[in-house]
């Protein structure tokens, strides 16, 4: 017997179902994800800027994935304010908009990301800014492994990562443009404890604020001095860090401790493997 439901027609009555979650004031629209599946969160966070939304609050967040994608609005900038945490891939291949996150961040934030703002009040976990290829990411504290893998650039476009902690292995790994500034303000003796760093690096540049031996760097990155224009870069950086997380008086003490500049030493350090 052949079936006469439509799937189309289920999904708008499931989505009619789902939208009592949804709320509006003005152009601000609230969304209570408590019981709502990341598809289910997505769908009604597109809904609610096709509706006009300039501001999206999100609350009870645990765990929905994909947050901030499948939002290509040309010209349309829209607020993303989330109470709660998100799931992997948050502002995967984001174009233009700001994610607020008051708390943690798991797996992939920014991943591919191609413009605007993340900024995450806590820690993060793994491959953050992973082929990040536009827009600023600001980390409170932490982040995981394999951060900034592959993160690159092309012409006007030079992706930003700014993490306000320390990092676990291979940051920056492959990295083939872009910046990235580790401030290590949750270290205690200011020494990082990553191995790899750099690893096949062939683009961009990282700023490192405390202590990192040769070791622990990878064979394809080296060690330069900071010049002036790196130290105007890193203080503008470290302003908008703490305009978002802090206090603008340490800029200071945290401008007066060492930094480390690190640079690739090949442009292609892999090229004999392949064919061409």
């Amino acid at each position: 017997m052949v079936s006469l439901r439509d799937p189309f027609m289920d999904w708008v009555r499931k989505l009619d179902e789902i939208a009592e979650a949804v709320s509006f004031e003005g152009s601000i629209a609230k969304i209570d994800a408590r019981n709502l599946t990341h598809k289910e969160l997505n769908d009604l966070i597109r809904m609610c800027v096709e509706k006009g939304a300039e501001r999206i609050i999100l609350k009870n967040v645990c765990g929905q994935r994909y947050i901030g994608t499948r939002l290509y609005f040309p010209g349309k900038r829209v607020e993303i304010e989330i109470f709660g945490t998100p799931g992997n891939d948050l502002g995967m291949f984001m174009n233009g908009h700001r994610i607020i996150v008051h708390g943690n961040a798991q797996d992939g934030v920014g991943n591919t990301m191609n413009d605007g703002e993340i900024i995450v009040e806590g820690r993060a976990g793994d491959v953050v800014a992973m082929s990040m290829r536009g827009g600023r990411i600001f980390i409170r504290d932490d982040v995981g492994y394999r951060t900034a893998i592959h993160m690159k650039e092309y012409k006007d476009k030079v992706p930003v990562l700014v993490v306000g902690g320390s990092t676990q292995d291979f940051l920056g790994e492959y990295m083939a443009g872009g910046v990235v500034l580790l401030l290590g303000l949750t270290l205690n003796d200011l020494k990082h404890k990553a191995s790899y760093i750099g690893t096949g690096m062939h683009g961009g540049v990282m700023y490192v604020r405390g202590r990192i031996e040769n070791h622990q760097l990878g064979k394809e990155v080296g060690v330069v001095e900071m010049e002036e224009e790196d130290y105007r870069k890193v203080e503008e950086l470290v302003r908008d860090y703490l305009k978002y997380f802090d206090d603008v008086s340490k800029l200071d003490e945290i401008m007066g401790e060492k930094f480390t500049k690190l640079i690739p030493v090949s442009k292609r350090p892999y090229g004999r493997i392949y064919t061409y």
